[in-house]
């Protein structure tokens, strides 16, 4: 392969030091880097500069927050769109250009960011035993330190890894720290199947895994790492998607392995072991406060996270009539998705996106659940209320008003939700106020408990069918929202493939704008179905004391086959001569 990862490598060694700070990313319990002055030499030369450079690996972990040109990935499927033309998922992702620049950096940058982070990754393990000791070391702590960074930086490396299979497909996999002026590197083949990703991955985790901290026996000064629970963690979700359809075929994990993933973290670190979900007398505040809460602040459902600081970011998230800019806006696609708060589902029937199937551009209401196309928003899940901002939705000191001309929907207005809806998650409105300023923490989660409970229910039920055990690890989910109706009662939930479309809609409506949705529909081949389907929203008309709701298309989408895999960059085919992946 011709110079495969040449424009990689040719990257400083330290340039990974001119992102966020550590102490941004994790708060105080890292330190910040050094200098980006410093040669390789001289962060080899003692051990303070080793675990700066150590701790900057950490950087490397992407916020999900408007990643995609101040956009969600989530407003590239069909859980939301983006109010303001300069998101980049408008203008790439949403009309098929995957090309984009305006996608960056998640199209056109996620390639060189990960090779980059994995090339440090390869160096720390590589120098790291080497590096002089500190007159107030000991032999045995050293050992023990060295141990558990380098478990830390095979995870981390087994991680950058993932991120680039799941876009890419097969990506040169590299293990050793590459000198750019080597011509061996040209030698770098790409494997023929993500298999052997995946395979590496695997084992890599598994062997890392019991050097890294304990949650139990854990320091202070090493929270916010990767652990023994995070790393488990990690691998029940590659498991669940490893035994999904999409990559059932490679043989690696089946159903069962996967569900004995998910068990195997419950029983170790679960169960309010370690890890539980975030609970309050008030279910709406219980689903809140699960997503804004730090882990530092002693929420128990944060397995793996990083927390950016405090910042006054509400403004480009806020409804346009607060002075917001309004940002993600959800569709009404994900707005059927929920429930009633009686347990029932409003709609008759959901395909195998978890989505309501449309008839003539609405579903076919369920007369049992209590909905009403003429009150759409009363009786819902908590969740519904935590996640997205309705008509009528308390806002600060007002209704949210999105009816036509309204306040949040005012005529000629260019941010104004296209939708009819705005974000409320992640949104801490006692915290922070669009115009009068103040701070939030930019808390973004990789991996929370109620993920874990998941993967067990899909993985169960896919190798045995609605068991005990999938209806249980589902109503924990449900009952922390107030759903507390024995799911058991429901006659549409005696069957396998019956329980696979409500898991899929559940999985959906907890874990939206969580950065699933885009790879959950892929790993279940349903991403044409899912992701070129109508955007819909809601129209709101008041007439005289009256308000009229229709549904409407507010965004036609384009997704092909081929788009389950990115494109390489460009960059990278034309220095190298990679065969770029199939349609591009």
């Amino acid at each position: 392969m011709k110079k495969v990862i040449l424009s990689i490598t040719i990257i400083s060694i330290l340039s990974g030091f001119a992102l966020t700070s550590c102490e941004d990313a994790f708060g105080d319990f890292l330190d910040k880097q050094p200098s980006n002055e410093l040669t390789e030499e001289q962060v080899f030369s003692n051990w303070t500069n080793t675990r700066y450079y150590y701790h900057d690996i950490y950087n490397f972990l992407r916020n999900g927050r408007g990643r995609i040109n101040n956009s969600w990935m989530d407003a590239t499927t069909d859980l939301a769109t983006t109010s303001y033309s300069w998101g980049g998922a408008r203008s790439s992702f949403n009309i098929g250009n995957y090309y984009a620049g305006s996608g960056a950096p998640e199209l056109i940058s996620t390639w060189e960011h990960y090779y980059r982070a994995i090339r440090k990754c390869n160096t720390l393990l590589e120098r790291i035993e080497s590096v002089p000791m500190t007159d107030d070391q000991t032999v045995a702590q050293r050992l023990a330190q060295v141990r558990r960074m380098k478990a830390e930086a095979r995870t981390l490396r087994a991680y950058f890894y993932w991120e680039l299979a799941l876009r890419y497909g097969a990506v040169p996999i590299i293990t050793e720290r590459l000198d750019p002026k080597d011509e061996s590197i040209n030698d770098i083949p790409r494997p023929s199947s993500v298999s052997a990703n995946f395979q590496f991955i695997l084992n890599e985790l598994e062997a890392s895994r019991d050097s890294l901290d304990n949650e139990m026996t854990m320091s202070a000064e090493n929270y916010g790492r990767f652990t023994q629970g995070a790393n488990l963690a990690l691998q029940s979700r590659i498991k669940l998607y490893l035994a999904s359809p999409r990559f059932a075929n490679l043989n690696l994990v089946s159903w069962e392995e996967a569900a004995e993933a998910a068990e195997k973290f419950i029983e170790l670190f679960g169960n309010g072991t370690y890890y539980r979900l975030h609970t309050h007398a008030d279910p709406v505040t219980a689903y809140m406060q699960a997503i804004t809460t730090r882990k530092q602040d002693l929420n128990p459902e944060v397995i793996f996270w990083r927390n950016d600081g405090q910042s006054d970011w509400l403004r480009s998230e806020s409804p346009v009539g607060f002075g917001g800019d309004g940002g993600l806006s959800p569709s009404q696609n994900l707005v059927d998705m929920y429930d009633m708060a009686n347990g029932y589902s409003p709609f008759l029937s959901y395909d195998a996106t978890g989505a309501p199937v449309y008839n003539n551009g609405a579903p076919s209401i369920n007369e049992a659940s209590g909905y009403s196309d003429d009150d759409p928003y009363t009786g819902r899940d908590a969740r519904f209320y935590a996640t997205v901002l309705h008509h009528g939705a308390m806002w600060w000191n007002r209704p949210i008003d999105v009816s036509e001309g309204g306040a949040d929907n005012p005529r000629g207005s260019s941010t104004a939700s296209p939708t009819g809806y705005y974000n409320r998650k992640y949104m801490d409105d006692s915290r922070t106020h669009p115009i009068t300023g103040g701070t939030m923490w930019r808390n973004w989660i990789f991996i929370r408990y109620a993920e874990i409970l998941l993967n067990y229910a899909e993985a169960m039920n896919e190798a045995y069918g609605p068991v005990d055990e999938v209806f249980d690890a589902l109503q924990q989910v449900r009952d922390r929202a107030g759903l507390t109706a024995d799911l058991r009662d429901r006659s549409d939930l005696n069957d396998q493939e019956s329980m696979r479309n409500f898991i899929r809609k559940e999985r959906t409506v907890e874990l939206a704008f969580e950065d699933h949705r885009a790879w959950d529909v892929r790993r279940w081949n349903v991403a044409v179905e899912a992701l070129a389907r109508p955007i819909y929203g809601m129209t709101i008309q008041v007439v005289g004391e009256e308000l009229h709701f229709s549904r409407r298309v507010a965004q036609e989408r384009v997704f092909e086959p081929r788009m389950y895999l990115y494109p390489i960059p460009e960059a990278e085919i034309w220095k190298t001569g990679m065969e770029n992946n199939p349609g591009w």
